[in-house]
């Protein structure tokens, strides 16, 4: 099946589309989402359940080995659509936002896996249809290839390193009993900062494979930070359904305002996010497989560094911008001449991610 992407055609009379849910219940049209606004390639979706699916399917599989073979499962080569609305106003006039809408052909590969600790890197490798500069027809452009969000899953993690508000990250116990048979999903930036992490516990049947966390707190996301700061956190719960073609990362948020003192002084608004990512087949992520061979090391000497200060400090503060410069820009850019062939030298490499990170991040030493 060919998938046109990244949107349908326009509903009815409407001269821009609605939102794909909850627009549609009003009687006039919707506003115009934000988000990615050009087309993608052609992409063919799988039609038939993939082999990590069938492993998954196993009969007599203990609970902890269907638990990682879930994880395995959202591994693999997708279309992505992801997609936000704001379903309540809490205060009185607050207008809701408009809906957020965007795109990506994305690869998410296993990076690590020991058993009890799974790491999945998701790249981007994108084609879209734009006009050429010389001729101003339109046509494919691309490839453009992009490191994207990473997840690590721990089984029965009783150490969580957890967003605290005002850019502050800190270590949070949990006790033996409440681990128990369940798994951490930490999620990490572009640049492998941490972003946040939460604990729940999967559950399997013959048609799906659901995790659903804990309510945690989460920075506001980037589709959210460059357009408005009349709120301070995200608090919701995250949803993982994993199906025969693909996967549904699901949300429900709260748009909180934090006083001084760091807690919940005022809800602004609710909002639902679904994030499908539809399993594709003969789609061409060999850019993404170069980039990923020839920048790998820089990326892990990236995440020692997020890793060491994850354990030797009591609590960090992380700034995103610093003179101007987004924290990422400078390791993509040091990422992107190692992709272009420049020789890696895994020393220099240290000592400019320690100098380079070290502006962005104040840390308190433990003990």
């Amino acid at each position: 099946m060919l998938c046109l992407g990244p949107v349908s055609a326009a509903i009815a009379a409407c001269d821009v589309e609605r939102h794909v849910f909850s627009w549609s219940t009003l009687d006039d049209c919707a506003p115009a989402a934000r988000g990615g606004t050009s087309a993608g390639a052609p992409v063919e979706l799988a039609d038939t359940p993939s082999a990590a699916w069938a492993r998954l399917q196993a009969p007599n599989l203990s609970r902890f080995e269907r638990d990682r073979r879930a994880i395995l499962a959202l591994a693999g080569d997708y279309r992505v659509d992801f997609e936000f609305v704001e379903t309540i106003g809490y205060a009185p006039g607050y207008e809701r936002a408009a809906p957020y809408r965007s795109w990506a052909t994305e690869r998410v590969r296993v990076i690590a896996d020991d058993g009890d600790f799974i790491s999945l890197q998701h790249l981007m490798v994108m084609y879209y249809e734009a006009p050429d500069e010389d001729t101003g027809e339109t046509r494919l452009q691309g490839p453009v290839v992009m490191k994207h969000w990473r997840q690590d899953w721990r089984h029965e993690d009783r150490d969580l390193f957890v967003f605290a508000g005002e850019r502050r990250w800190e270590p949070r116990r949990v006790a033996a009993d409440r681990a128990a048979g369940r798994w951490t999903q930490a999620v990490y930036q572009v640049d492998d900062a941490p972003r946040y992490e939460a604990a729940g516990r999967w559950h399997h049947d013959d048609s799906r494979s659901v995790w659903q966390s804990d309510r945690t707190w989460r920075p506001l996301p980037r589709r959210e930070s460059g357009v408005r700061g009349d709120y301070d956190v995200l608090v919701g719960t995250n949803r993982i359904t994993v199906l025969p073609t693909g996967w549904v990362h699901g949300q429900d948020n709260e748009k909180v305002v934090l006083d001084k003192a760091g807690e919940p002084a005022d809800r602004l608004a609710r909002e639902q996010g679904v994030n499908r990512y539809r399993r594709i087949v003969d789609f061409d992520f060999s850019a993404g497989a170069r980039y990923w061979r020839r920048t790998a090391p820089f990326w892990a000497e990236v995440r020692a560094y997020w890793g060491r200060l994850e354990t030797d400090a009591d609590a960090v503060s992380i700034r995103r911008h610093r003179d101007g410069t987004p924290r990422f820009a400078p390791l993509f850019d040091y990422a992107q001449a190692l992709a272009e062939g420049r020789t890696y030298d895994a020393e220099a490499a240290r000592r400019f991610i320690d100098r380079t990170l070290g502006r962005y991040v104040q840390s308190d030493p433990s003990g």
